[in-house]
């Protein structure tokens, strides 16, 4: 019996909504990644086909336990572990509050323009937590709330920056799904305040970019203004394209008017 058909029985028989299953046909290896902890089991399969037709059903129960096994040693002690992997994600007033299954997303209301939404790291991509998931996974909301701060915290600050006419413009842009989260990181938004010598303005045009901005005369709220329109158009997961005064810790939300000072939104 080929490879091929022996791969599909594991499949069959190791599927479920909380794993991950890949195989590389050429080193002829499984891997089963439990997407809760992020650790796995891989299969070598080289060789297995012969004896599967000798052993018969035998040798699939050995790998289906063996796997079965290695997965339940990946969730030991895997509280602490579970929610070091829980960031924020900030998405726009308008994002959708439930998912496709009807299942309410875990969010809090962050400004009058953004959410925050809160997410299980996988690795390459991430999950937003829905309230059923919390109680799946036995964690409470300010369990989850206060991980999510400490995380983001520990992701890269690194910026590049830009001077036009006169203004300063640092950019994050990690591309690692956070980087308007940063927006969230109270203490480096501290940091930057000390160095700034002007206005700070903050904006969050899509998920992969934070922009802050040392807004130094009128011009500088017109660069900001399109700076953000601009990749609030071009972003992946567009957030807001409306800036945020930084002042006393707060945000607030503002309307540029062309080569004019900012008017704060008297609807806020």
């Amino acid at each position: 019996m080929s490879t091929l058909k022996l791969k599909k029985a594991l499949e069959s028989r190791l599927s479920n909504s909380e794993r991950e299953i890949t195989y590389q046909r050429e080193e002829e290896t499984l891997r089963v990644t439990d997407t809760l902890s992020g650790k796995g089991v891989t299969l070598s399969l080289n060789g297995l086909s012969a004896r599967w037709e000798k052993e018969k059903d035998q040798l699939l129960d050995d790998l289906v336990y063996h796997v079965e096994e290695g997965l339940k040693a990946t969730r030991k002690d895997s509280g602490d572990e579970l929610l070091s992997r829980i960031f924020p994600v900030i998405r726009s007033a308008s994002f959708p509050t439930e998912t496709p299954e009807d299942e309410h997303l875990f969010m809090q209301d962050h400004t009058a323009e953004t959410r925050i939404y809160y997410a299980l790291d996988l690795g390459n991509t991430y999950k937003l937590l829905t309230n059923n998931k919390l109680k799946e996974l036995k964690v409470e909301e300010s369990q989850v709330i206060d991980a999510a701060k400490f995380n983001v915290k520990r992701l890269s600050t690194s910026y590049k920056q830009d001077q036009v006419a006169g203004n300063t413009f640092f950019f994050l842009n990690h591309n690692d799904g956070y980087d308007a989260s940063r927006i969230l990181n109270t203490s480096f938004l501290e940091e930057m305040k000390k160095q700034i010598t002007g206005e700070m303005a903050v904006a969050v045009p899509h998920q992969d970019v934070l922009i802050i901005g040392d807004i130094q005369n009128k011009q500088g709220y017109d660069i900001l203004a399109q700076m953000a329109m601009q990749f609030f158009m071009n972003g992946r997961v567009p957030v807001t394209a409306l800036p945020f005064i930084y002042e006393n810790k707060e945000l607030e939300p503002i309307f540029i008017l062309a080569k004019n000072r900012p008017v704060e939104d008297e609807t806020e």
